[in-house]
């Protein structure tokens, strides 16, 4: 890709990541017309809809088909005791130690803690912790469970930009997770706590909380939702994770699967 492509493809990507553009795209998505897009969107990216907890006919809106839940038992969340899980079907962009408040080298670029998760008080403990970045495409499931059992300390909403968080965004943009709109959810377990940072995306109309919120939640419970695909970034505190041999950048990983373990 020559630089000049380059600046063009950022210019446009700039011109694009406009909150109104979002809210034509989801309020699209949302009406009774875009329903006769199911059948094409499902198989323009190969969406396993024999997976879903309705047949795609069933679904009033593509924006209820993109946030569908799955049927009973099609993921397994790993029961160990000191296990934490994938909070969603997603590909590792990204994984490894915080090193002194700095998340090293996500697609070329770094990020500091502090800024990821909005200059928040509890950005200190995560200083030399660990992070993963986890790339929602659009043929994943959307829907964002809890990594642990524990109890929610802090929902934190950080307003942003909507830019695009494959890899042409995280690559050639300017620090795409941390200035796009967030929502963090703190939640302290047995050893420490961990950071859910949701991130919001290009076309997204919005993140949600499944509600009613509880304060209390037990591993793989729904925790929010994607409106089109997204990124999740999870950091935990320092000392309190040790990740799995077999995690590694380019990874597939399904929501429910072990990725380390809690120290």
């Amino acid at each position: 890709m020559t630089a000049m492509t380059k600046w063009l493809l950022r210019a446009m990507t700039e011109l694009s990541s406009r909150k109104w553009i979002s809210r034509i795209t989801g309020t699209f998505a949302q009406s009774a017309a875009s329903r006769t897009f199911i059948p094409r969107f499902a198989k323009l990216y190969g969406i396993a809809v024999h997976e879903a907890e309705k047949e795609p006919h069933e679904y009033r809106t593509l924006n209820e088909f993109f946030t569908r839940r799955l049927k009973q038992g099609a993921r397994v969340v790993h029961n160990g005791e000191r296990s934490l899980v994938s909070p969603v079907d997603a590909l590792i962009t990204g994984a490894g130690g915080i090193r002194a408040g700095t998340i090293v080298n996500v697609k070329g670029q770094d990020y500091t803690i502090e800024e990821l998760l909005g200059r928040s008080p509890r950005a200190a403990s995560y200083m030399n912790g660990y992070y993963l970045v986890l790339y929602l495409s659009p043929t994943d499931y959307h829907r964002i469970h809890s990594p642990i059992a524990g109890d929610v300390m802090e929902r934190d909403h950080l307003p942003g930009k909507v830019y695009p968080v494959n890899d042409f965004g995280l690559t050639h943009m300017t620090r795409v997770l941390s200035r796009n709109e967030r929502l963090v959810t703190y939640i302290k377990h047995l050893r420490g706590e961990v950071a859910v940072v949701k991130v919001g995306a290009m076309n997204v109309s919005s993140i949600k909380y499944v509600e009613p919120l509880s304060n209390h939640l037990e591993k793989g419970d729904e925790l929010a939702y994607f409106e089109f695909g997204s990124t999740v970034v999870l950091v935990m505190e320092d000392g309190t994770f040790t990740p799995d041999a077999e995690i590694r950048i380019g990874a597939k990983v399904r929501m429910g699967e072990r990725l380390g373990d809690l120290n």
